[in-house]
């Protein structure tokens, strides 16, 4: 009978094996909804997970930066869902979290545009009302097409997934959806907001320090968002002055192996290369015309 030793060093005796879904559960109401994943003896893995011997094992909720990946990670699982009910004849292809969300790649012979993205984000809503299992999601339409998917785990049902929306489509025949996802809907607005900075990166090399770039910022103090999708640079910059940021950092390898940043002001100015906590002090003091301030989720890690 497995005794559970908790992170603060508590051991709880069971009389039987559980789940890590049942063992939140005799913890705390609230955790058991929290959860959306566990850590057994330094193992990551589902609620459903059976632990049958002594462990040492902690719970992790969406307000952690490996529980928010995992709540992106199983949106994209639903975006999928949602289009196979939309779409009959579409074959999933991939789906994985990257940087505030998600994407899905996917072929349809049928070009899909941006007023598309409205009645899937609706049936995506329905779906995470419904709180069906992500077991059921995942038999339902990713395994019969033989999907690539990134690893698991994913949150145990589709209700954990209360704050998201998609943002972008692109693609012709092969195409891809890109969403963002957070953990509840205060969080989610305030990304909405136009931010004063976006971190774009040339290719996906610079994804992950792209992303940490845009962390560090937010911990600063800074409204910023990340664009890491797959789309030409110049492209990017181009909509992101329309949209009335006023400023943007691109990535290259250069940047990203110099340890520095390439700042440009909405006007066009280049003003040139600086240190992360160069451009942290300066965006901080350039006055501000977005209004709301950023998401300040646990999830964030400064970048090392």
């Amino acid at each position: 009978m497995p005794n559970i030793t908790l992170p603060d060093g508590t051991v709880r005796e069971y009389d039987q094996a559980l789940s890590v879904s049942e063992l939140a559960s005799s913890i705390g109401p609230g955790l058991v909804k929290a959860a959306v994943a566990g850590r057994v003896n330094g193992l990551l893995v589902d609620c459903a997970f059976v632990i049958r011997q002594d462990a040492r094992v902690s719970l992790i909720t969406a307000r952690e930066p490996q529980g928010l990946e995992i709540l992106r990670r199983s949106c994209a699982l639903l975006l999928g869902m949602a289009l196979k009910q939309l779409h009959a004849k579409v074959e999933l292809v991939a789906a994985a979290a990257v940087g505030d969300g998600f994407f899905c790649d996917f072929t349809l012979a049928r070009v899909l545009g941006p007023e598309d993205l409205q009645r899937l984000e609706t049936r995506m809503i329905a779906l995470a009302a419904a709180n069906h299992s992500l077991h059921y999601v995942l038999s339902s339409c990713w395994s019969m097409d033989g999907a690539v998917l990134s690893e698991g785990p994913y949150v145990p049902s589709t209700g954990a997934m209360s704050a998201f929306a998609l943002t972008d489509v692109s693609g012709k025949g092969a195409q891809r959806i890109y969403g963002v996802c957070w953990t509840d809907q205060q969080e989610l607005q305030a990304w909405q907001a136009t931010p004063q900075v976006v971190v774009i990166n040339i290719d996906e090399r610079q994804i992950d320090y792209s992303q940490a770039l845009t962390d560090t910022l937010r911990r600063a103090g800074v409204h910023a968002h990340s664009d890491l999708r797959n789309e030409h640079i110049v492209s990017k910059i181009r909509q992101h002055r329309l949209r009335g940021v006023e400023y943007v950092l691109v990535i290259g390898q250069r940047e990203m192996e110099g340890g520095f940043v390439s700042l440009r002001a909405n006007a066009g100015d280049d003003l040139g290369r600086m240190s992360v906590q160069a451009v942290c002090d300066y965006l901080l003091k350039a006055p501000v015309t977005g209004g709301i301030a950023p998401p300040h989720s646990k999830a964030f890690k400064p970048l090392a």
